[in-house]
């Protein structure tokens, strides 16, 4: 029974996948890469992409490890906080970023006042990306920090007379890199893929704020071709992002 009910959950997972792979026009393929839109929505999210990630890294790396290693009242609520974009509704994520940042919002009224404004630009992007996306990064890192072998190996370390930060270095960084490298890549990933929450924060502006997944939302009603080449896109890129960090999940289950 269990077997069945398995062989059905994976062809309700793969004909959709299939329906896609089976539309791409592969006859017109690099004309569509060639396209002056196609392209400007693939570089504008490789960049913008590519600095959420950075953002995420600089802001959620140590957070992960304030929650991994420091005891404090509030912890809880901290990690729920840090997880909520995961969860919630893009959309209501890109509203709530834009009541933040937006002209009259909690922090861009101030913004605005000294002649910074960030809804609607390609900032938008990044900081929209960045919020949905560190989660996935905060959560891999701290679930490496909070690993009984490396607080371990690092106290022993510490009896032998190691600084902090040259437990940093040789002991917590090199045994972290893998779920380090994981957290990283899964929240580049999620970047990538971002729609609701940027479309809502930053709008659907060409060359400035259309991302791959917006481009495919706006090319399902002119250019559907366009549409399948870049969804493809997407698609292959998560499940090369899956299929590179399987080892280490099954790994680390094991």
């Amino acid at each position: 029974m269990f077997g069945l009910l398995a062989a059905l959950c994976v062809v309700f997972l793969a004909v959709p996948l299939m329906g896609l792979l089976t539309q791409i026009p592969w006859d017109s393929v690099r004309s569509e890469l060639g396209n002056r839109d196609v392209a400007s929505a693939l570089k504008l999210s490789l960049l913008t992409s590519l600095f959420a990630t950075v953002l995420a890294a600089v802001l959620g790396i140590p957070l992960a490890w304030v929650l991994a290693r420091v005891q404090f009242r509030g912890k809880s609520f901290v990690r729920s906080l840090a997880i909520l974009p995961m969860v919630m509704p893009p959309v209501v994520a890109g509203l709530a970023l834009l009541l933040a940042f937006g002209r009259n919002g909690l922090i861009g009224k101030g913004l605005t006042k000294i002649g910074l404004t960030i809804p609607f630009t390609t900032t938008a992007v990044v900081i929209a990306e960045a919020f949905v996306a560190m989660p996935f990064l905060i959560l891999a890192v701290e679930a490496a920090l909070r690993s009984s072998q490396t607080i371990q190996t690092e106290e022993a370390a510490a009896s032998l007379g190691a600084s902090p930060s040259r437990r940093l270095l040789d002991i917590t960084l090199p045994m972290s890199k893998a779920a380090l490298a994981a957290g990283l890549v899964l929240c580049w990933a999620r970047a990538l893929g971002e729609f609701g929450a940027t479309i809502t924060f930053a709008g659907n502006l060409p060359a400035i704020t259309r991302t791959m997944p917006i481009a495919v939302y706006v090319a399902l009603e002119r250019r559907p071709q366009s549409a399948i080449v870049l969804g493809s896109i997407l698609l292959v890129v998560s499940f090369l992002v899956l299929f590179v960090l399987r080892d280490r999940w099954f790994r680390a289950q094991a």
